[in-house]
């Protein structure tokens, strides 16, 4: 029977063949005027060939793939043809000539190629490389609580981010399913990487990759008006004789799918504590660092959300229990994904999306990996094939370029943005602003006896965040250096409230910062791309009504840069404090800080429990 049905199929396959055979010199015959018949009789060969072809119909020549609800078959992998030498030309011209049905199987187009080494190099880096960087987790823990707290403060403040915390279907929990801190939410690890990256990111309130080499001049880059916002970790990337950081980015929005997945995980019985979370939110800032450093996604209008999409999608698949090559199959899917847009960032279409976008990726990230995990298969060159491989697609023909190996160098090199919810570059502006309420107040003045005020800045403060004219949104007010000084000099303080419509409404502040300017001084940016100084200075001189010159505030250092850390850390700490005492008790937050405050406890915590603490209810 076996021997009837191989003759069978033999016999087909052979006159398919001779019937391509025939149409394809029929259409030859034909003469140039039938160009459109000849191809699509080559198309025809084509189709019929490797539809038809022994190695497609034999059991030999199958791989059988479960896809769930059922099962499919896919031709195997042909033999690898050798590949042709780069000096020989006829080589060259071979290789480039299309080949069709039989003689395309023959020359192995078929052939599963090796994955893209960029894609195996962070499989490798997840699943291998072990960290010993006490610096790396004692940040991680700071940047973990700084994180909870920023997304819990998200969601006192904002009706419209607490409308997106909540399940698709209303009602629904999840059995063993991951807790959304600051609510009583319990989803699948999908949605709720979606819900943790939100909240996480809402108030821009994070960390920021934005820094350049003194060769790398933001004339470079097509900037937004409304740029990626900045949030309390600033990494300070170093480049051999200089610093350069080619994309934006919020490498702790990584936790919203590092923690659902933990969490789901830790209530199904597996015994992850609260150090393997540290272990990927590192791995996970290493990964959309070292990539930010060399390779400027925002130049062909991408988010910069892919990489917390990447970096998620690979430390969570060594999490789930995936292997290595599984791994690099995730990322794959990452890079074929659809990716977003920059679009709703820049004027006239900057909107809300900014603060959801991030746990857009993560939701992403976390879906893709389930995927394989459920036995998808990988696209190994989906980086590097022509024509549609991501490079030539989206990337400009461009390969990614690095200049570091992964190791633990993102996470230790952050710098905490702790004073205030402002864009990074206004740091030092607003806590100047501080300085010279205090001064006015002193005096017997105000804000309103101000006649001018001189903001004297950097080149990266005045392409980024010196605007005039109407502010339409929280999102044009935090991103707007002149408010992010008037509100201080106003009123002494700069909270996310004050970036609301009830506080922008006040007529005093539209008033004062038409009575500023900004100019550049070169210094301040050439000390901000100096590697030893890496200065984000602000200075500001006041002028009064009267004639008074007040001598000008100039601060070089944001609290919680590297260089004020004794100073910093128990500011984050009171920031923490901060935001999660509205959500909770008096007992329940001393609770808290305890729990949080000592590292190596925290480190051996179950993960559920961690995530418990920050549960409030319906």
């Amino acid at each position: 029977m076996f021997a009837l049905a191989s003759t069978s199929r033999t016999s087909l396959a052979q006159s398919t063949r001779r019937s391509a055979a025939r149409s394809f010199a029929s259409a030859t015959r034909s003469g140039p005027s039938s160009s459109s018949l000849l191809t699509s009789s080559r198309a025809s060969v084509a189709r019929v060939a490797l539809q038809q072809s022994p190695l497609n119909s034999s059991k030999m020549g199958q791989t059988r793939m479960s896809h769930g609800m059922g099962e499919s078959t896919v031709p195997a992998p042909f033999p690898a043809s050798p590949t042709p030498s780069r000096e020989n030309p006829t080589s060259r011209s071979a290789r480039s000539t299309p080949l069709y049905g039989p003689a395309a199987a023959a020359a192995g187009a078929q052939v599963r190629p090796d994955s893209d080494k960029v894609m195996q190099d962070i499989a490798d880096y997840v699943h291998n490389y072990e960290i010993k960087s006490d610096v790396a987790y004692n940040t991680a823990r700071l940047c973990l609580i700084d994180t909870i707290g920023c997304g819990l403060e998200g969601l006192r403040v904002s009706d419209e981010c607490r409308a997106l915390m909540e399940p698709i279907v209303p009602g629904t929990t999840v059995p063993n399913g991951t807790k959304v801190p600051g609510t009583p939410f319990q989803m699948d690890p999908v949605r709720g990487a979606f819900a943790i990256g939100t909240q996480i990111r809402w108030l821009d309130f994070n960390e920021f990759v934005s820094f350049f080499s003194a060769s790398f001049r933001f004339s470079s880059l097509t900037l937004p008006s409304f740029p990626c916002s900045c949030s309390s970790l600033f990494i300070l990337l170093r480049r051999g004789t200089g610093w350069l950081a080619a994309e934006w980015g919020h490498p702790s929005d990584n936790l919203g799918a590092i923690l659902a997945v933990a969490d789901y995980l830790s209530r199904s019985g597996e015994k992850l504590v609260v150090r393997d979370v540290l272990t990927a939110m590192i791995k996970a800032h290493e990964i959309q660092g070292c990539i930010a450093l060399e390779n400027s996604f925002n130049r062909v209008g991408l988010d910069h959300v892919i990489l917390v999409k990447l970096a998620s999608a690979a430390v969570v698949s060594e999490m789930l229990g995936l292997t290595r090559d599984q791994t690099v199959d995730v990322i794959s899917q990452v890079f074929v994904d659809g990716q977003s847009l920059r679009t709703f960032r820049h004027a006239p279409n900057t909107g809300s999306r900014k603060s959801w976008s991030a746990g857009d990726a993560c939701m992403r990230a976390v879906h893709l990996a389930y995927q394989v995990k459920r036995g998808q298969m990988g696209i190994p060159t989906v980086l590097t094939a022509k024509t549609w491989g991501f490079y030539d697609v989206l990337f400009k023909g461009n390969e990614f370029k690095f200049q570091r190996p992964y190791g633990s160098y993102i996470m230790e090199n952050v710098l905490f943005k702790i004073s205030f919810p402002a864009e990074f570059h206004a740091q030092t502006a607003a806590e100047a602003a501080h300085v010279l309420h205090k001064q006015l107040k002193d005096m017997g003045k105000s804000s309103d006896d101000i006649k001018h005020v001189q903001i004297r800045t950097q080149e990266a403060a005045i392409r980024i965040i010196d605007k005039s004219g109407p502010l339409h949104n929280f999102a044009d007010r935090d991103h707007t250096i002149q408010y992010m000084v008037a509100v201080p000099l106003i009123f002494g303080r700069l909270t996310t409230e004050d970036y609301s419509d009830a506080v922008a409404a006040d007529p005093r502040i539209d008033a004062l910062r038409e009575k500023m300017q900004c100019v550049e001084d070169k210094q301040f940016t050439a000390d901000y791309h100096d590697p030893e100084k890496r200065f984000i200075s602000n200075g500001l001189t006041v002028t009064l009504n009267d004639g008074t010159v007040l001598p000008e505030v100039h601060i070089d250092y944001p609290v919680g840069h590297k260089r004020r850390r004794e100073e910093g850390t128990p500011l984050l700490e009171a920031k923490f404090e901060r935001h999660v005492k509205p959500h909770f008790d008096g007992a329940h937050v001393e609770k808290i800080l305890k729990l949080v405050s000592d590292q190596s406890s925290l480190e051996q915590m179950p993960v559920k429990d961690f995530t418990d603490l920050f549960v409030t209810k319906a």
